[in-house]
């Protein structure tokens, strides 16, 4: 290998490592910019006059061995409110829970409560099952009291979920546009007193956030498994079952919906909040299910670059979202692979040109350190900004960590390729933590 040829191959492993930090500068550009006047303008002039209003409202709550949690989530989504004081109706889909889940679900006793149990063998095919039985049972009862699909809104809520208070009446404006089919809020993290929770908080309440807010000017936002709402008009055109067995269901509804020309809004004017896992080895194996199935989302690739109902720029973006998490892992291989020839070359005494002495190792080391450092901490200064719920210390401490919560996604991002190879797709329950118990609404 000529010097030439080690240089460029150093000054390229720079450029591809400098590129998350200028990328994270542009997007926190975008995310402060967001901030200002003029994406309100654009969507306050789309729902002016727009005659969607939505009218009826559903949560689901998918539950498989809740009990922890679920009295909680029930009674919060039994308290939410919608425009006009509308109630939502909240439907469980106990999912063959084994636990104390289905005690914990008798002991609520409330009108606009509905639970629907399913049993072995036809439970426990994985969650998008379960709601397409919610999703078919709603649709029954919306055509036997003869109300338009279109003025019906299902929401989903997982089992550790809980809605803030304006979350229907946020959904009602947005769907006042009759070209918007789904909503996705925003999530909080609401355990993030522990270490690992603040850094999800940090990664959904700043990061996520972004990216979403960027995806909704360029119309390409995806549904998150928690906090999705979509209409029933939109959820039927999709036929009788909407969700699929895929790990990420409700990423590949949202591309579903994109394909068949369906607007999805993002809003981070309500939200809702979850727990975090705060065990490192739980919170491995749930980011590799996310990146197992986020490879198999990559069947619609070929749809994606057909359709002529996504806009260029809006298909790069999605191509982006699809596919850069593998680019990323494989830079980072052949970052570390360079170290490491580079370190043992100094050892042995026979250096490769582009690490030729141990200070520029050190250097080397230094700008990787630096690089990985630096975005956390300007995402830590955007969620203090943004949010300004929790104080600055917590969320640079977060920050500092978020160099090893990546790391930990590289590792659940090639485990998830061995899976995927070996064809395994079963998945354990996350497990949930328990809380202070929320009263009952009054029944109304």
């Amino acid at each position: 290998m000529s010097l030439a040829n080690s240089w460029l191959i150093a000054i390229t492993g720079y450029a591809i490592l400098l590129a998350w930090p200028i990328s994270t500068l542009v997007l926190v550009w975008f995310a402060v910019r967001y901030n200002g006047t003029h994406r309100a303008k654009v969507i306050n002039k789309a729902v002016a006059g727009g005659d969607g209003r939505p009218q009826h409202f559903w949560v689901i709550v998918p539950a498989l061995n809740e009990e922890a949690v679920v009295a909680n989530t029930v009674n919060a989504a039994l308290r939410l409110r919608g425009p006009a004081g509308t109630l939502a109706r909240v439907l469980v889909v106990d999912d063959g829970s084994d636990d104390r889940t289905p005690e914990v679900l008798s002991a609520i006793d409330h009108p606009r409560l509905s639970v629907m149990r399913r049993e072995l063998p036809n439970a426990r095919q994985g969650k998008g099952e379960a709601l397409n039985a919610a999703y078919r049972f709603i649709s029954e009862r919306t055509a036997e009291a003869g109300v338009s699909p279109e003025r019906v809104v299902i929401g989903i809520i997982d089992g550790d979920g809980q809605g803030s208070e304006n979350i229907l009446v946020e959904i009602s404006r947005l769907m006042r546009d009759t070209k918007v089919g789904a909503v996705q809020v925003q999530v909080r993290i609401r355990n993030r007193n522990k270490l690992l929770g603040a850094v999800q908080d940090l990664e959904f309440g700043a990061i996520v956030d972004a990216c979403q807010n960027l995806r909704d000017v360029l119309d390409t936002v995806g549904l998150g498994g928690n906090g999705q709402f979509s209409r029933l008009s939109t959820l039927q055109a999709l036929g009788n079952a909407p969700w699929s067995s895929c790990l990420v269901e409700d990423m590949e509804l949202g591309l579903r919906m994109h394909l068949g020309g369906v607007s999805i809004r993002y809003t981070s004017r309500s939200s809702v909040t979850q727990q975090a896992v705060v065990d490192v080895r739980r919170l491995t194996r749930q980011r590799t299910r996310w990146a197992q199935g986020n490879m198999q989302c990559a069947q619609y690739l070929m749809r994606l670059f057909s359709s002529q109902r996504i806009a260029r720029t809006a298909l790069a973006e999605i191509l982006h979202y699809l596919l850069s998490p593998w680019a990323n892992a494989m830079v980072t291989v052949m970052i570390i692979v360079m170290g490491v020839s580079g370190t043992v070359g100094l050892l042995i005494g026979h250096p490769v040109p582009f690490l030729p002495t141990w200070a520029v190792l050190a250097e080397s080391g230094a700008i990787w350190i630096a690089v990985t450092t630096f975005p956390g901490l300007l995402w830590a200064l955007v969620h203090r900004s943004k949010r300004g719920d929790e104080v600055l210390s917590r969320m640079l401490i977060a920050a500092l960590a978020y160099p090893a919560f990546l790391v930990l996604g590289l590792a659940a991002t090639y485990r998830a390729l061995g899976r995927q190879a070996s064809g395994r797709q079963s998945w354990a329950k996350t497990e949930r933590l328990v809380e202070e118990p929320i009263l009952q609404p009054i029944a109304a």
